[in-house]
């Protein structure tokens, strides 16, 4: 971002800078106004389906511009570097240590064969190549973009765009499940998921995310 050679794409001055490590909710990664709680009001009174959530950054300048490159402009190199903000990240190095399955949030093939690839599978393979499965979680359906819906109409939107592989179930039962995203707005996608895994057996289930947009831009 500073452009000053020969940094890398992201030095550690810029991602200080940029990327101040905040205080977050456990299960919705939203910022805590306080260090006293670990867990924000509105997930204690509606627990979600995830165990953890765990963010990097907000989703603001300039993360939003170079998560676009990634996700809309055609430059997967992008992964790498956005990777590795992730992994730096509080507790992003142990819950991927302590997992049996690293699953990319999947795509339809209507919007694989737009893009090209998958954003999330791609930082997924860098944070945990060993681990990352794109067969296990798969995408049932073509929906409308989620960012173009108001927030009432996510989780209806992708009733049922989830399902994990049939023949395959087996290696959920009992699991501990990580599941990887590049912006988390609603929380829709990743709570679709989870529920799904869930149902198939998973015993634990984490998101890490790039990013986290604010509260108030999840109307």
């Amino acid at each position: 971002m500073c452009r000053s050679w020969p940094h890398a794409p992201l030095c550690d001055t810029c991602i200080s800078r940029f990327a101040p490590p905040l205080h977050r909710c456990r299960t919705c990664a939203l910022p805590m106004p306080t260090q006293m709680a670990d867990i924000c009001g509105v997930c204690l009174k509606l627990p979600p389906p995830l165990d953890a959530c765990l963010c990097a950054t907000s989703y603001i300048w300039p993360w939003r511009d170079l998560i676009a490159h990634l996700k809309f402009h055609q430059q997967p190199g992008w992964a790498g570097p956005l990777a590795t903000l992730m992994m730096s990240a509080p507790w992003v190095e142990d819950t991927l240590e302590a997992a049996d399955w690293v699953l990319p949030v999947p795509l339809s093939a209507q919007r694989l064969a737009e893009r090209g690839y998958n954003q999330a599978l791609l930082l997924a393979n860098k944070l945990s190549p060993e681990k990352t499965d794109a067969q296990l979680l798969l995408r049932t359906r073509h929906t409308p973009a989620q960012r173009t819906l108001p927030r009432a109409e996510r989780l209806s939107n992708l009733h049922g765009a989830f399902a994990v592989e049939p023949l395959r179930v087996h290696d959920i039962r009992g699991k501990r499940v990580v599941l990887i995203d590049d912006v988390m707005t609603s929380g829709a996608s990743l709570h679709t998921a989870a529920r799904v895994l869930r149902q198939a057996g998973a015993t634990h289930i984490s998101a890490i995310v790039l990013a986290r947009t604010a509260a108030d831009s999840e109307g």
